[in-house]
């Protein structure tokens, strides 16, 4: 068995809209999880190579890079490669989901389309 390079039950939320990562960050410090937040991709890319997370909720819509770029960058590094990413966006065509999922993400939600316990689930899925 594969020893995992992240060792921590903490989450990290890339998330540029305020209301929308406050709203994660509550369920998230409710339902008993540690988590840190950035606010565009380059300090998401940096929190992750000090925080080591045991996952990600990646916005693709960032006003720095495209979080597809992001997640390209966060793949081709080794040291954060195998770190679970799940897109958390607005963008919810097939191409997008598409994209995102043969880009590496390990999972892709909607934002319009979840609730709150889902996006609980899906960390328990996949850490």
């Amino acid at each position: 068995m594969a020893i995992k390079k992240y060792m921590s039950k903490q989450i990290l939320i890339i998330e540029d809209d305020e209301f929308f990562r406050e709203l994660i960050a509550k369920k998230l410090n409710k339902s008993g999880f540690e988590f840190s937040l950035a606010i565009n991709g380059q300090e998401g890319v940096e929190r992750m190579k000090t925080d080591k997370p045991a996952l990600v909720f990646l916005d693709i819509l960032l006003p720095d890079v495209d979080g597809f770029d992001i997640l390209t960058k966060i793949k081709a590094d080794k040291e954060i490669s195998s770190i679970p990413i799940i897109i958390l966006s607005n963008l919810g065509q097939k191409e997008d989901i598409d994209k995102g999922l043969e880009l590496g993400a390990t999972d892709y939600l909607i934002k319009a389309q979840i609730d709150l316990d889902e996006i609980v689930e899906k960390i328990k899925k996949y850490i």
